[in-house]
């Protein structure tokens, strides 16, 4: 089967590149008092001059009065008019900000605002790695239009508090205009579609918390393709497919494979977090991302094999992050790891579950192998997009997954792993820091696991392993850069033995010489004296 992480090691190395936005950072402070709850979207679409026009509304809660109410746009999108409260408001546009400064300080609690914009958004330079807007033609000539902004923000296309920290718990609609006879597929339910003239109207909605770059849209002569599926819990969910009209005939292979891999993620992940809304793919001129309940795919239908059966890596992997990214969000771009490398893992275990202990061990080894240690997978906290994103989130996050199911064992770990997916402490409105997750896993298996998170995701350092033979079959094994003693599988005449080794060292007779670590459960240097 394919290795994403090569493929993505691939694509995504170039991501910091020529990006003139970035998301998170330093949350300001004029925001900081803000806690969103709801956003509406409703626009005219034009693909012809490829622009929008019409407005966004915000419902917020501030902690305190303020005088000043602060959202990020992009430049490109001229503001016309705000409302506070449905007052008509003063505000100023520059630095891809709008400041709201109301004739009178706005009161501690609710606060409704009404923004009115358009004009014609940035395109994507290289979709969906350094983002925008695509105004594409499939190849019958029909305008095909795709979003995609996780490392820009959502404030690529409407006003919204543009941190990964605060996401609308309320939900969002999104009610987008285009010309009749194309169809847009959007987040949550269809609630209502209403022709006039030469115009349709889409009107979307969910109810769950959702991140800002999950509300997107697409835009294209969409066929709906709709089976039902039975969760692992029992929840009738409607699994639908939109693809382009000149590839329904491909639509109920993906779906098939798609199905299989929702089973394999339930397994481990627990139930589709979405049961009251949809499980949706919608194809997209880029490659893929993962947009909660409206995941997009451009892989083409290039299928792999898997267990014997036609597999889609990319479909598998962004299905992934509905679990990982959307459920469980990191409440830093700095915790990233958390959704990726996550995700990532899950890609590896549906190896396993397909073709088994030995394959899944296999692919574990070539991510090992693949892992560049240039930066760590969390460089500090309060970071921005540009700064967090390199390849190692996906697969030294994954690989160190798999490290800490070898030290706490199988019984621990798949239990640990599933409740950081399911318990509410965890998941929708409450996001999660990297702490969060040591502390979980520490929790569960009765171990202090700080030292190795710390060791593998806040170092770019690799476990360094002394052998010293000391005598006739007699050897000398010790860690020389971890203070904390671990398992490690050390291979002698006798077999594979585990075994507990610090810095104090231990001492093995055999009269081959030591393998440490054959299975690679571990990233490390070995050095023989």
């Amino acid at each position: 089967m394919r290795s994403i992480l090569f493929i993505y090691c691939i694509l995504l190395c170039s991501l910091g590149q020529a990006q003139n936005l970035k998301s998170g950072g330093v949350l300001k402070p004029e925001q900081a008092i803000m806690d969103i709850r709801h956003y509406t979207i409703a626009l005219d679409v034009n693909p012809e001059q490829q622009s929008l026009d019409g407005y966004a509304e915000i419902d917020l809660i501030t902690s305190q009065p303020t005088d000043i109410l602060l959202f990020d746009l992009v430049h490109l999108l001229t503001v016309k008019k705000v409302w506070v409260n449905k007052k008509e408001q003063p505000f100023s546009q520059a630095d891809d900000l709008i400041r709201i400064t109301p004739a009178a300080k706005v009161p501690a609690g609710k606060v409704h605002v009404k923004i009115a914009y358009g004009g014609k958004p940035g395109i994507a330079e290289r979709a969906p790695w350094i983002g925008g807007f695509q105004w594409a033609k499939d190849s019958l000539g029909n305008p095909w239009v795709a979003i995609t902004c996780q490392s820009e923000g959502a404030k690529i296309y409407y006003p919204c508090k543009d941190h990964p920290s605060d996401e609308p718990n309320e939900g969002a609609d999104v009610v987008i205009t285009v010309p009749k006879g194309l169809y847009v597929a959007g987040p949550g339910l269809l609630k209502n579609v209403s022709t006039k003239g030469n115009s349709s109207t889409y009107h979307w909605k969910t109810n769950y918390t959702i991140n800002n770059y999950s509300i997107v849209f697409n835009i294209g002569k969409y066929t709906v393709v709709t089976r039902e599926y039975t969760t692992i819990d029992g929840h009738k969910v409607p699994m639908q497919f939109y693809v382009l009209e000149e590839h329904k005939h491909r639509a109920n292979q993906l779906m098939d494979i798609f199905e299989r891999s929702v089973r394999v993620q339930e397994k481990y992940f627990g139930e589709y977090p979405w049961v009251k809304e949809k499980l949706a793919i919608c194809e997209t001129p880029h490659l893929g991302m993962e947009h909660q309940t409206l995941n997009a795919y451009g892989n083409k239908f290039r299928y792999a094999k898997a267990g014997g059966k036609d597999f889609d890596w990319l479909l598998h992997h962004e299905l992934g992050h509905e679990w990982w990214g959307n459920k469980v969000t990191g409440i830093d771009w700095a915790d990233m790891w958390v959704q990726e490398g996550i995700d990532t893992f899950g890609d590896h275990l549906y190896t396993r579950e397909a073709d088994g202990e030995e394959a899944y061990r296999k692919r574990m080894q070539q991510t090992a192998r693949a892992t560049k240690n240039e930066k760590a997978v969390v460089q500090g906290k309060n970071l921005d997009t540009d700064v967090v994103y390199h390849g190692d989130i996906y697969g030294k996050g994954a690989f160190f997954m798999h490290t800490i199911r070898y030290v706490i064992g199988d019984a621990i770990f798949f239990p640990t792993l599933k409740k950081l997916a399911t318990d509410p402490k965890y998941t929708y409105n409450n996001l999660v820091s990297t702490d969060d997750v040591e502390q979980l896993f520490s929790q569960a298996s009765g171990q202090d696991l700080k030292p190795l998170f710390d060791f593998y995701l806040r170092t770019i350092n690799k476990l360094d392993v002394l052998v010293k033979q000391t005598g006739d079959n007699k050897y000398q094994i010790q860690l020389i850069n971890f203070d904390a003693a671990i398992p490690i599988d050390i291979k002698t005449d006798a077999g594979v033995q585990r075994t507990t080794v610090s810095k104090t060292g231990v001492t093995i007779t055999s009269t081959t010489t030591p393998v440490i670590d054959p299975e690679v459960f571990y990233l490390k240097r070995v050095i023989y004296e």
